[in-house]
């Protein structure tokens, strides 16, 4: 016996490159400076949890430039550092500012626990980081409930409000449904394939063993539990509630990151693991986009009050996003790099533009909590540069040239055209539903300039750091608008076709 363990070989722990995990391996030690900061801290002091915050993610973002030009891989090729998750990690930590800076004065002066507030969003945040390099449905898996879980706990913040209460439960519900049905879908895919790796899922179902009715099952099932993630049709009812309970930053939160991270994971499983059979799972991507847009368009016409109505134009947005997977076919490479680039770029335009009308709803929550769309009656003449923000967020999501939001939809239009088939059909249904949507978003724009400032007339003053936001943001939609093969420059060349 002795002498078989001699001869044995060692077991060697697969190596483990620190440097592609550095972005990941700061924001950790944020979390835990943070949590344990907070324990020290004076109540009228707890807000220092936000700067402290804020460096820990500059500081990622620092690790995460370093990265640039490099292909690296980990954990046993299970974890990839490449253009695409670099693209997405600096994407995100630029948002997780942004969400920071929105949620200073929001929670110092609400009765919040801002430390565990904090500690939860950049728990968040870092599943948000490892998504993109996560290469094996079990890495994926275990990213996405990170993000997920903690915006369980953000969303009842404001525990002393009922809304918010019932928000977080049916936030938590449908999310655990929807782990449930795509863990069920991942288990069967390891299964009828015997690997995690997507690169290996693919090979296998090329096969003739990928097209039986288990391996077309579990691609379903797997599908199903993003679009509740993602809030597609018909899995979208959470989302208008959960962001209407949630505080205002949150709600920001829910509708840019986590829907943008749940679509990270999603354009790898379907364009890496699952595209040998996209002759099966793009027709109903298809459906899912044609619905998911015109549903969130339709129901938010009948809205009166804006977070509300910024829920439904997301879910909107989703099926805008959702198009291109439609555009997938198996063996179309150029085609296929098309519709994933149109993809990739409309998410991060959507980032900008809604964060940016999110900022002035931040702003606007201090004098008016129920956020009507009457309450912005006036804005014009109380802080012109705020309502031209907030305009011209709105009317780019509406696809208005030559703002963000009409090169976003332009290039998933010229992609749809370019596929033929059914692209060109999907095409006009969103031209359609841009339209439908101009609409309610100059309901919200129209009082602001063309209606009365309720008596008494009071100045606005919204906090330095969200005016500082919409600023930033209203620049960056003006210099897509005005330079869109610049933007659109990245998401070619990040992607993960052909790799």
């Amino acid at each position: 016996m002795t002498h078989l363990l001699a001869q044995a070989a060692p077991i060697k722990n697969p190596a483990i490159d620190y440097h592609a995990i550095a972005p990941e391996l700061v924001l950790a030690g944020t979390i835990f400076l943070v949590l344990l900061v907070d324990l020290f801290l004076r109540r009228e002091r707890k807000w220092l949890a936000m700067p402290l915050s804020f460096i820990g993610v500059a500081g990622s973002l620092a690790a995460a430039l370093t990265l640039i030009g490099s292909v690296r891989r980990t954990f046993g090729g299970a974890y990839v550092v490449d253009n695409f998750a670099l693209l997405f990690k600096v994407f995100f930590l630029a948002v997780a500012m942004v969400v920071l800076a929105l949620s200073l004065r929001y929670f110092r002066e609400g009765r919040y626990y801002q430390g565990e507030y904090y500690t939860l969003l950049l728990c968040s945040f870092l599943g948000m980081l490892t998504m993109p390099s996560s290469r094996d449905l079990l890495m994926l898996f275990i990213s996405l409930e990170l993000v997920s879980a903690p915006g369980f706990l953000l969303t009842g913040f404001r525990k002393g409000d009922p809304r918010s209460n019932e928000a977080a439960l049916k936030f938590f519900l449908i999310s655990v449904l929807s782990t449930a049905v795509m863990l069920y879908g991942m288990s069967l895919i390891y299964g009828v394939t015997g690997t995690l790796r997507l690169d290996g899922i693919a090979q296998k179902l090329a096969q003739p063993a990928g097209a039986t009715n288990l391996a077309l099952a579990a691609i379903l099932f797997v599908v199903t539990g993003f679009a509740f993630k993602v809030s597609a049709f018909p899995f979208q009812f959470w989302a208008p509630d959960t962001y209407e309970g949630a505080p205002v930053p949150v709600a920001a939160f829910l509708s840019v990151a986590s829907k943008a991270a749940g679509f990270a994971g999603l354009l790898q499983i379907m364009f890496v693991a699952f595209l040998p059979r996209a002759d099966f799972w793009a027709p109903i991507f298809a459906v899912l986009a044609l619905f998911t847009m015109t549903i969130g368009n339709l129901v938010a016409l009948q809205q009166r009050q804006v977070v509300r109505l910024l829920a439904y134009s997301s879910i909107a947005q989703a099926g805008y996003m959702l198009l291109p997977f439609a555009l997938a076919t198996p063996a179309g490479t150029a085609v296929n790099k098309e519709a994933f680039a149109a993809a990739v770029l409309y998410i991060l335009i959507y980032a900008v533009m809604n964060l940016g009308a999110f900022a002035v709803v931040v702003a606007m929550s201090r004098e008016a909590p129920g956020i009507l769309v009457t309450d912005f009656a006036g804005l014009g003449e109380r802080s012109a540069p705020v309502a031209v923000g907030m305009a011209m967020f709105l009317l780019s999501l509406a696809g208005i040239p030559p703002l963000a939001g009409f090169w976003g939809k332009f290039f998933i239009f010229q992609a749809a055209i370019d596929r033929g088939g059914l692209g060109p059909w999907l095409a006009v249904a969103m031209v359609i539903n841009s339209v439908i949507s101009l609409v309610y978003y100059i309901s919200v724009v129209r009082p602001m300039f063309f209606e009365p400032v309720p008596e008494p007339v009071r100045p606005f003053r919204p906090p330095l750091l969200v005016t500082g936001v919409v600023a930033v943001s209203t620049l960056a939609v003006l210099a897509v608008g005005v330079f869109p093969s610049l933007f659109a420059h990245f998401p070619r060349i990040s992607t993960l076709i052909g790799q």
